[in-house]
């Protein structure tokens, strides 16, 4: 065997286990990401009950971090399938899909931010921006796809989920109010969360996110 040949065979091999150390990581995480979507909680004080708060986008950044966008996108997915095949969904669906478009808007430019310098203060520039993209694109989403989706899916009237606003915050009177002044709040609050905790534990994953 050539001088060539047992390097080109070095490389692929190590090609090889790279695939599969990847492989690996991101059945780890969307598991991970699937249970954490289990343990899910309201904020009572800003949104209706069935916009619920949970902290699974945080395995999602992480492998986001260190594998990149694509693999994002990929835990992101796997998590929402995961989700509905073991724990089912209420939404027929939409709900899931929702959390999906979300979760993507936050950890891709999160993770396009951070792939040009995998420092802590890129970390927190790119969550910082993906949290603005998260909360524009629930209030698109959920204006003109979410909520007509799932007031067809589960016969609700969109009026429902205007006075369930109106509940809790008496400015809400159509669909522009209910998203700016329920879903853009909590999808701040939600992002500062996630950010938060990801950067208190950035130093213990700095190993991971590097990919070292």
């Amino acid at each position: 065997m050539s001088q060539e040949a047992v390097v080109n065979r070095k490389i692929q091999g190590t090609q090889s286990r790279s695939r599969l150390r990847t492989t690996i990581q991101i059945a780890m995480l969307s598991a991970i990401s699937a249970v954490l979507m289990m343990f899910e909680f309201p904020l009572p004080f800003l949104a209706p009950p069935f916009v619920q708060m949970d902290f699974s986008e945080i395995p999602v950044i992480v492998g986001t971090f260190a594998m990149g966008p694509l693999a994002g996108v990929i835990i992101e997915f796997l998590k929402n399938l995961l989700h509905i095949v073991l724990h089912g969904t209420m939404t027929a669906g939409v709900g899931e899909f929702s959390n999906f478009l979300i979760g993507c808007a936050f950890a891709v430019p999160a993770g396009l931010l951070y792939r040009k310098k995998k420092t802590a203060k890129n970390a927190l520039l790119g969550m910082s921006v993906g949290t603005m993209c998260m909360a524009a694109a629930g209030c698109l989403t959920n204006a003109f796809v979410m909520f007509p989706l799932y007031s067809k899916a589960m016969g609700i009237p969109m009026d429902s989920f205007i006075a369930m606003g109106k509940e809790i915050i008496p400015a809400v009177d159509n669909m522009l109010t209910f998203v700016l002044l329920c879903m853009v709040p909590f999808n701040l609050i939600k992002g500062a969360l996630i950010s938060g905790i990801t950067m208190l534990s950035y130093k213990r994953l700095k190993v991971l996110l590097k990919g070292e």
